[in-house]
């Protein structure tokens, strides 16, 4: 199985926190640094920064080597699918290949109305990720000339150079509950379908719905994936240390039906039993960012028992 760390960006991660990150995974071992995108804080503090995810995603291929990065996800109200695609591509030649995008329609309302953006019905959003999975997809990754007239967008003749470093193009990952509308256009677009903080029974569920998209589309079953949160210690007082310090931090504890939690043996378990049910890799949604430490361990000793 594949190790990624998740980090929530809106919750007060600073530059010097991401560069931190970024360098305990390096040295450590953890393949993926994937960040939120988000410009308000989805805990109800309003005081936490939030820095732009495409913005910190290229300041950081910059700064690494090895370390693959990406957004789970970058809801389409943000940007024009045109600057987006601009924007992960020109992180994907800085990094020199290594960017990965995760699309989706946006859930917050109340970050939308604070910041401006339109938040519209479900079924709109769904018609915008649509329209703006083709642009990117088909239009910004693809061969031009490239035209496209929608409800929401009009291109004339794209040929949008450079083309990515990765070719055909940088994964694209999709997430959600794997309605039948996702999971149309997830075996239609996507290299990765994502479902969040699932039990056992909503894997199975979710990736059988992807899996029967996939063959109706004709391809082959694309990677089924899980974001979850995450807190591993290194032996049980580890484990309580860092529960207090959640719970001052989020006001919440691990959900023990749903998070990768408790020591590391403990943590590999639950890790082995979500492999045996289909899935591919795993996002640590690890909160206490500034907790280097527990990256670290993540990176020492968990890795290697289930890679």
């Amino acid at each position: 199985m594949r190790v990624a760390l998740m980090i929530e960006g809106q919750e007060d991660v600073t530059w010097q926190d991401w560069v931190a990150l970024a360098g305990a995974c390096e040295r450590s071992g953890i393949e993926a640094l994937f960040r939120s995108d988000h410009y308000l804080s989805v805990m109800g503090e309003s005081r936490r920064g939030a820095l732009d995810a495409w913005a910190t995603l290229n300041a950081l291929a910059a700064r690494t080597t090895t370390l693959r990065l990406g957004t789970m996800v970058s809801p389409t109200s943000f940007r024009h699918p045109s600057v987006l695609a601009k924007a992960v591509t020109t992180a994907d030649h800085v990094s020199d290949g290594r960017i990965e995008l995760g699309m989706g329609t946006g859930w917050s309302e109340v970050e939308h109305t604070a910041y401006g953006f339109p938040f519209r019905s479900m079924k709109e959003r769904m018609d915008v990720l649509e329209e703006q999975l083709t642009i990117v997809h088909d239009g910004h990754w693809g061969d031009g000339p490239f035209s496209f007239r929608g409800a929401h967008y009009e291109l004339r003749d794209l040929d949008a150079q450079p083309k990515p470093v990765q070719r055909p193009h940088p994964p694209l990952i999709m997430g959600g509950a794997a309605g039948p509308r996702a999971a149309r256009l997830a075996a239609r677009f996507a290299d990765e379908y994502n479902t969040v903080s699932p039990t056992l029974d909503e894997i199975a569920e979710r990736r059988a719905a992807i899996a029967a998209a996939c063959e109706k589309a004709g391809r082959a079953p694309i990677p089924f994936t899980v974001m979850t949160g995450a807190l591993i210690g290194g032996d049980r007082d580890d484990v309580e240390r860092r529960t207090a310090e959640l719970r001052r931090w989020a006001g919440s504890t691990p959900d023990p039906g749903t998070w990768i939690t408790g020591t590391v043996d403990e943590a590999v378990a639950r890790l082995k039993a979500y492999e045996e049910a289909g899935v591919e890799r795993i996002y640590l949604q690890h909160l206490l960012h500034r907790d280097i430490d527990a990256v670290e361990l993540i990176g020492r000793e968990l890795v290697p028992a289930v890679t």
